[in-house]
């Protein structure tokens, strides 16, 4: 039997990634179980240390510890190392390896919709752990430009110090607009109700050159990104497929069995 986690806040009771793993790992014949669990930002360590001694086989990190627990990480892939973030970790003996799959989720996403970010213009919103991921995609792929816009100035710097972009505001977006071809939303607004004034500016927003819209969060009600892209006769993609796409890569790391990332979704059905 093998043991599989999340760790976050209290939305990791929310999350989809229990449902979608435990039952994937039924249907491909693995004996394992996945559970929630909500630590706080100063408990990190010791969870980490817990991961060791209660014998987990790996773990997701979610929100807000995506970055936080790198320190605690002794060995870290290439890609989590740029992003600075991680998402998914490997336990091997009493060493933990972080990875990070949410950047090329994101990618694959892409990919299976058609889109194609090079030479082209993006904005993001938001400066955590997604961003980063989604950021490090963008500049990979070689888009021509990523604006980032968020509300902790000293997190957007450390993104175009560390991964690129260039910084804007929502002032400045108010006065001159967006030229972006593809508009991504990494924050946890998604509805009037969530903030009614990010809801205002996003209205007024003309967003005349984009092409797609995509907003990580997924299964909310009144999505103020989708209404913007039934406005603008644009695609509109939530949050489930990149949570798919990089559950499928999580899942590669931790058992080298390749499920496609439709059997996912079928699982939460």
């Amino acid at each position: 039997m093998k043991t599989f986690c999340i760790i976050g806040d209290e939305r990791a009771f929310r999350t989809k990634s229990p449902v979608m793993f435990t039952r994937v790992f039924e249907r491909i014949g693995i004996s394992a179980s996945y559970i929630p669990l909500k630590v706080l930002p100063n408990q990190i360590g010791e969870a980490m240390q817990s991961l060791k001694t209660l014998n987990f086989d790996g773990a997701n990190i979610t929100i807000p510890h995506k970055s936080s627990v790198i320190p605690y990480m002794n060995i870290l892939s290439e890609g989590a190392n740029i992003i600075g973030a991680v998402n998914t970790i490997i336990r091997n003996g009493n060493e933990l390896k972080g990875y990070n799959t949410n950047a090329i989720g994101f990618m694959d996403t892409l990919e299976e919709h058609g889109f194609d970010v090079t030479g082209k213009r993006a904005l993001v919103f938001g400066s955590g752990g997604g961003a980063r991921a989604v950021i490090f995609i963008l500049n990979w792929l070689r888009s021509e430009s990523v604006e980032i816009s968020g509300r902790t100035a000293h997190r957007v710097e450390n993104i175009i110090k560390k991964i690129g972009g260039t910084p804007t505001d929502l002032k400045t977006l108010g006065k001159i607009g967006s030229g972006a071809n593809i508009v991504i939303n990494t924050t946890p607004i998604c509805s009037q109700d969530d903030s009614p004034e990010f809801t205002q500016f996003l209205d007024a927003q003309k967003f005349t050159d984009c092409e797609l819209i995509v907003d990580l969060n997924y299964g909310r009600k009144n999505s103020i990104w989708e209404n913007k892209a039934k406005e603008l006769g644009v695609p509109f993609i939530d949050g489930l497929g990149p949570l798919a796409h990089s559950a499928r890569r999580t899942l590669l790391l931790w058992t080298r069995v390749d499920v496609d990332s439709s059997e996912f979704l079928k699982a939460l059905e």
